[in-house]
């Protein structure tokens, strides 16, 4: 099958995941990327760059209008079976319609991560997401509530696709004890700051004595506290350190975006992928995934995580027992990337027989 991949391209987690797991199932796989066209070049360019962002931010003006037109030239080239879009927050309404008319065998599948549907963010953000909804063969929700809101849309067929963790970046390593020295702790949170409540459990931590570490964006946004001041600059963890931060760990946190609505996130699938302990918040979804007290622990309160970080840190067997179930749930269940794709290629030929 001839497939093209577009999207913004700024992250490996994202389109990069995607395309190569459409290699690995053995398809002719290309790529269409938009962040390069926001990157300048060359002194004029440079002296423009507020133009060029805001063009990006806000999804319009020429740049815009020029990757539309790249995008549906590449696409009537290479003519593809399958054309898969990632967040495709840049494209035109009207750029899904010419495709539709020009190759109406081409099956149009439109994914997002976030929640296009959630009050929290502006209007304008989704308005070109949001109109092409009627116009993709098939919509890949992210999230459950977000099924019947796509439907409501227009959208003509909605499947759930779940996020996933990649086996050859998300695995149990073998540590030195250079690696434990400069990562390890009990506890880890690996994530952005929001202000959702989550500092108040860190609060506890904190006041409990509990060892933990952070890594992730936007923590400089956060009120200030003594432990946080303490941590100095909290930053992101990327590529092979962040699997290196998971195993060195104890017990890996999860907290869930109030901006997205979300009641799992792709970290419930990449903290037992390395066979650390995942303790995090409680939704009813994320119970239908795993087994609460056997492959993963769950939380409803700032008390209970204190409670439960001392009960799983004073038991390493029952720890690493959770741990173990956790990588088996998540390794066995399909819940990799390879596995995801096989199914969106299943209802796209679904699709394509119809």
């Amino acid at each position: 099958m001839k497939i093209l991949v577009v999207g913004d391209w700024h992250s490996e987690l994202h389109e990069e995941a995607v395309y190569q797991a459409f290699l690995q199932l053995g398809h002719e796989v290309s790529r269409f990327a938009w962040h390069l066209y926001f990157k300048p070049v060359g002194f004029f360019y440079k002296l423009i760059k507020p133009v060029i962002k805001a063009q990006n931010k806000y999804m319009l003006g020429h740049i815009v209008d020029k990757l539309n037109k790249d995008f549906l030239e590449k696409a009537i080239l290479e003519k593809p079976d399958l054309i898969f879009i990632y967040r495709g927050t840049h494209i035109y309404v009207k750029t899904l319609k010419h495709l539709r008319a020009l190759l109406p065998i081409t099956i149009l599948v439109g994914y997002n991560n976030d929640d296009p549907f959630s009050p929290l963010y502006p209007k304008w953000k989704w308005r070109h997401f949001l109109g092409c909804i009627p116009e993709y063969n098939l919509v890949l929700a992210y999230r459950l509530h977000n099924i019947n809101e796509f439907k409501l849309a227009g959208a003509r067929r909605v499947e759930l696709l779940r996020s996933w963790f990649m086996p050859e970046r998300n695995y149990p390593i073998q540590l030195t004890q250079q690696e434990y020295d400069k990562f390890g702790c009990d506890v880890v949170f690996i994530g952005h700051y929001e202000n959702d409540g989550r500092l108040e459990y860190f609060d506890k931590l904190a006041d409990a004595g509990i060892h933990f570490r952070i890594y992730g964006p936007e923590w400089h946004k956060a009120p200030l506290r003594p432990w946080l001041t303490k941590m100095g600059k909290i930053l992101p963890v990327r590529g092979q350190d962040y699997t290196r931060v998971l195993c060195a760990s104890k017990i890996a946190l999860c907290f869930f975006s109030r901006l997205n609505r979300d009641t799992y996130t792709r970290r419930v699938f990449e903290i037992p992928a390395t066979a650390t302990m995942m303790l995090s918040e409680y939704t009813d979804d994320l119970s239908t995934l795993f087994i609460e007290d056997k492959e993963a622990v769950f939380f409803r309160s700032p008390s209970e995580l204190v409670a439960k970080v001392e009960r799983y840190l004073a038991d390493d067997q029952l720890r690493m027992n959770i741990a173990q179930a956790g990588y088996k749930k998540v390794t066995d269940s399909g819940h990799d990337i390879i596995s995801r794709m096989k199914q969106v290629l299943t209802w796209s030929e679904q699709i394509q027989g119809d």
